[in-house]
């Protein structure tokens, strides 16, 4: 797993800041010369449209490796004004600045995978992947991202998370180290470690291996999930990491018991929870709010993960700790990915 770099965009001058950045990890990630530059126009794009038109603006930039390829992931996010009418405002010619108007029609052409999604007065949130050849989609896949943000001061996020994928089954782990800064990261990357060797054991296996893996550390919250089955999640959790399934019907939440491991635990709760046709599977430590609803936001179920993720982020992160949001979401056709 990489850390997403944050860059603030409120005037003309951080635009070549996020042009630079976002090449530079292509580069570093292997990306061919005419890829590369691709995600140097996206970047580009998203960042001069952020300087133009809004509030609080900032890209969040990550690489993801797939067993396909590797993905540049830009997520462009503001407070403010927002996009009366998306679909005009991606129309090449469409500017409301005086600009040839070809921004995010741009992005939308060069990206691999693009969503958008924004409400007046509310702000918006932009997601583009540059890639590599990503291969032929996969029967039964999945379909997920992360964003993951440190706390205020802190050069590395006390925070991690993991998103493995095979055949049909995926799973996934937020861990919150104790507190936040370097000490905190160390022992949720142990946990992270943990459950990279064996992430399809059971959850509640899991949480005791991390258990004993944090023995000396600081501790962390941690929780485990995996879905063997499309219609069935099962779920282990100690601590303030908070899980929820969340359908067009229903959002129910799942148990995590009070703890903090590497220091003291009960015996842990493994439970089933239903997982209904087109439900989101969302887990988030406790440096995002847990008072959010889905039902506030209009159409926000049916966008890519990464777009329902950063605007958890925004809208119901705390900002004064660390905070990761996951999504995952079920469909026939996806592209497999595993994260770095």
């Amino acid at each position: 797993m990489t850390p997403h770099v944050s860059v603030p965009v409120s005037e003309p001058s951080q635009v070549g800041e996020v042009r630079r950045t976002a090449q530079r990890m292509a580069e570093n990630a292997g990306l061919s010369e005419v890829e590369s530059g691709n995600v140097a126009i996206v970047a580009t794009e998203l960042a001069t449209n952020l300087s133009k038109y809004a509030t609080d603006g900032r890209v969040l930039l990550q690489t993801l490796r797939r067993r396909s390829g590797v993905c540049i992931e830009l997520l462009s996010i503001d407070s403010g004004p927002g996009m009366a009418d998306v679909e005009r405002c991606l129309r090449d010619g469409y500017s409301t600045s005086g600009s040839p108007g070809t921004g995010l029609g741009a992005a939308r052409r060069l990206a691999s995978e693009f969503d958008v999604y924004s409400r007046p007065g509310e702000g918006s949130v932009v997601l583009a992947r540059v890639s590599t050849k990503c291969g032929a989609p996969v029967e039964r896949g999945f379909q997920w991202a992360a964003v993951s943000s440190p706390a205020p001061h802190e050069l590395v996020c006390g925070d991690a998370w993991r998103v493995i994928e095979r055949d049909g089954e995926i799973a996934l782990m937020v861990a919150d180290g104790l507190g936040h800064g370097p000490l905190a990261a160390e022992a949720a990357d142990r946990a992270g470690d943990v459950f990279d060797a064996a992430g399809f054991d059971e959850p509640g296996a899991i949480c005791e291996r991390v258990h004993r893996a944090l023995n000396g550390s600081r501790g962390a919250a941690f929780a485990a999930a995996q879905v063997m089955q499309r219609a069935v999640v099962r779920y282990a959790g100690v601590g303030n990491i908070a899980g929820s399934v969340v359908s067009p019907v229903q959002s129910r939440g799942m148990f995590s018991q009070n703890g903090t491991l590497g220091l003291h635990m009960r015996k842990t709760q493994q439970l089933d929870y239903e997982w209904p046709e087109r439900a989101l599977l969302i887990m988030h430590s406790d440096g995002v709010s847990n008072r959010w609803s889905l039902d506030a936001y209009e159409g926000l179920i049916s966008r890519h993960p990464a777009v329902v993720a950063a605007v958890l982020l925004r809208d119901f992160g705390r900002g004064r700790d660390d905070a990761t949001v996951v999504v995952v979401r079920a469909e026939r056709r996806s592209v497999e990915t595993d994260h770095v």
